[in-house]
């Protein structure tokens, strides 16, 4: 009974004993797996389906992206400048016009009348203007040969004067006639494209009215308005100053390119309710690729770090020590790194310090694998199946 009791107390330290020396071998890997993640060890010789790729070496841009919004770089309302009545339109809704051409134009008869007015007056005061220069050339003769009274040289000089300043006046009033003549054809102030048209044909119309006859937008060039963290102005005003950094508009999922254009402007303040610092860009609209109040999703090229070591973004795991990666060893077994990652750009991973290019690392399929694993490698369907099916805890 004593022997058969020890036997009995026996199995139960080798157990402990067993669970002992597998915590210390797990304990000395802790300071890289999160708990919550680690999946338990798999046999020695078992192989486990991961998917494999190697660090690479290239270039890589840093991109910023941010919501922006197309703006013309000039709208204006043409408004009637005069009093009349609207005769013609001479444009169509949604048309294209250039600086100049004529868009409408308002009954100018009683404006031709004005300026001929105008021009009655200029020619009576010019006739009385010669006469009385002829006048003072007589009495001025008439002074020298002691003749006449050079009191009247005096006031043929005045009357002279005042008659020129009439003149001048005269100058004036049939300019503006003419001006106002003008501003009966009314004309593009520059070129884009004409939206809805407010007045009728046949309308009054007056100078004086807020409402105007239809706005023209400039479409090319055009701008994009967003923008980015204060966080990133330093370096963005230190690449801009070495020249204009590269924006592209792409849909606003950005999931295609519309345009390629350059950094514009860089507002002189930060907007202190959100921390951001607002921007625009310009670009080339021959095509109008863009549209003004159009959502876009911008992307500011910052600048490119050259022959940088790059893995895919999910093969970087955060642990408790950091940031690390799981390498292949030449036996097939993968063992923790720790890394020093940077940016991530369109699925890539900057990693500064480190890892090698050429080494390998696992990409998919961490979740099923511990230190000193031997692994297989396998295709990306294969991975993301297997990765996706529920673990069974036993």
């Amino acid at each position: 009974m004593i022997a058969t009791s020890r036997k009995k107390l026996r199995w139960p330290l080798v157990a402990l004993l067993a669970v002992a020396v597998a915590g210390g071998l797990a304990a000395n890997h802790a300071g890289w797996i999160v708990p919550a993640h680690a999946a338990p060890a798999a046999p020695v010789d078992a192989a486990v389906p991961v998917q494999l790729q190697q660090a690479s070496r290239q270039d890589l841009p840093i991109w910023l992206s941010a919501i922006g919004n197309v703006q013309a770089l000039n709208t204006v309302n043409v408004r009637v400048r005069v009093d009349g009545e609207l005769q013609k339109v001479m444009f169509t809704e949604g048309q294209m016009v250039t600086a100049g051409s004529q868009l409408a134009q308002v009954d100018p008869r009683v404006y031709q009348a004005q300026v001929a007015q105008a021009q009655a007056m200029m020619a009576r005061d010019q006739a009385q203007q010669v006469n009385l220069r002829t006048n003072l050339d007589r009495a001025t003769k008439l002074a020298e040969a002691k003749a006449g009274p050079t009191q009247d040289v005096d006031n043929f000089k005045a009357q002279l004067a005042a008659q020129q300043a009439t003149v001048q006046a005269d100058q004036a009033a049939l300019d503006n006639a003419r001006l106002q003549l003008e501003f009966t054809q009314v004309k593009a102030p520059l070129t884009g494209r004409t939206g809805q048209r407010l007045i009728d044909v046949g309308s009054i119309v007056h100078g004086a009215e807020a409402t105007g006859l239809v706005t023209i937008t400039q479409m090319d060039p055009i701008t994009v308005a967003f923008a980015v963290s204060q966080d990133s102005l330093p370096e963005i005003l230190e690449e801009n100053a070495k020249g204009a950094l590269q924006v592209v508009a792409m849909t606003r999922d950005g999931q295609k390119e519309i345009a390629r254009g350059h950094l514009s402007f860089i507002d002189s303040q930060v907007v202190a309710a959100s921390g951001q610092i607002q921007l625009k860009a310009q670009f080339d609209n021959g095509k109008s690729q863009l549209w003004p109040g159009e959502l876009v999703s911008a992307r500011l090229l910052v600048n490119t770090h050259p022959g940088v070591t790059v893995v895919p973004a999910n093969a970087v795991q955060l642990g408790r020590q950091g940031n690390f990666v799981y390498v292949v060893g030449s036996d097939q077994r993968v063992e923790p790194r720790g890394v020093d990652a940077g940016s991530v750009v369109e699925g890539k991973q900057w990693i500064r310090k480190g890892l090698q290019p050429g080494e390998t690392v696992v990409v998919q399929g961490q979740s099923r694998i511990a230190p000193g694993v031997k692994v297989v490698p396998i295709k990306t369907d294969q991975t993301v199946a297997n990765d996706s099916a529920p673990e069974v805890t036993p």
